[in-house]
Protein backbone atom coordinates (compact mmCIF):
# COMPACT_ATOMS: atom_id res chain seq x y z
CA UNK A 1 0.00 0.00 0.00
CA UNK A 2 1.06 3.27 -0.65
CA UNK A 3 0.44 6.48 1.21
CA UNK A 4 -0.72 9.71 0.17
CA UNK A 5 1.71 12.52 -0.11
CA UNK A 6 0.30 15.91 1.04
CA UNK A 7 1.76 18.84 -1.21
CA UNK A 8 1.16 22.05 -1.04
CA UNK A 9 -1.66 23.88 -2.95
CA UNK A 10 -0.30 27.28 -2.85
CA UNK A 11 3.08 28.04 -2.50
CA UNK A 12 3.01 31.43 -0.88
CA UNK A 13 1.84 29.33 2.02
CA UNK A 14 5.63 28.86 3.28
CA UNK A 15 4.27 28.33 7.52
CA UNK A 16 6.34 32.00 8.22
CA UNK A 17 5.14 33.83 10.51
CA UNK A 18 5.07 37.68 10.32
CA UNK A 19 5.79 39.71 13.47
CA UNK A 20 4.84 42.90 14.14
CA UNK A 21 6.76 44.97 16.68
CA UNK A 22 5.26 48.44 18.46
CA UNK A 23 7.51 51.34 18.19
CA UNK A 24 8.48 51.42 21.49
CA UNK A 25 10.23 48.01 21.57
CA UNK A 26 12.67 49.60 18.86
CA UNK A 27 12.40 52.85 20.72
CA UNK A 28 13.63 51.57 24.30
CA UNK A 29 16.77 49.89 23.64
CA UNK A 30 17.52 52.51 21.46
CA UNK A 31 17.78 54.96 24.23
CA UNK A 32 19.33 52.84 26.95
CA UNK A 33 21.85 52.03 24.17
CA UNK A 34 22.18 56.38 23.96
CA UNK A 35 22.44 56.48 27.42
CA UNK A 36 25.04 53.79 27.88
CA UNK A 37 27.20 54.96 25.53
CA UNK A 38 27.04 58.47 26.74
CA UNK A 39 28.35 57.29 30.13
CA UNK A 40 31.55 55.13 28.39
CA UNK A 41 32.02 58.27 26.28
CA UNK A 42 32.78 60.56 29.23
CA UNK A 43 32.84 58.55 32.28
CA UNK A 44 33.61 61.62 34.64
CA UNK A 45 29.86 62.59 34.75
CA UNK A 46 29.16 59.12 35.68
CA UNK A 47 28.92 60.42 39.61
CA UNK A 48 26.79 58.27 42.28
CA UNK A 49 25.55 60.61 44.22
CA UNK A 50 25.54 64.69 43.47
CA UNK A 51 23.71 67.36 44.83
CA UNK A 52 22.79 68.18 41.17
CA UNK A 53 19.09 66.40 39.82
CA UNK A 54 20.11 64.01 37.18
CA UNK A 55 17.64 65.06 35.49
CA UNK A 56 18.66 68.77 35.17
CA UNK A 57 22.17 67.07 33.74
CA UNK A 58 20.59 64.95 31.36
CA UNK A 59 18.31 66.93 30.11
CA UNK A 60 21.51 69.75 29.65
CA UNK A 61 23.21 66.51 28.11
CA UNK A 62 20.79 66.39 25.23
CA UNK A 63 20.68 69.94 24.81
CA UNK A 64 24.10 70.23 24.70
CA UNK A 65 24.11 67.14 21.69
CA UNK A 66 21.26 68.89 19.55
CA UNK A 67 23.05 72.60 19.24
CA UNK A 68 26.15 70.43 18.16
CA UNK A 69 24.11 67.94 15.58
CA UNK A 70 22.29 71.60 14.44
CA UNK A 71 23.78 73.03 11.24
Amino acid sequence: MSARLHTRRDPAESGSVEIQLPWWAIALPAVAFAALLLLILNPVDAHAATSEPVVTHLLERIRTLVLWAAP
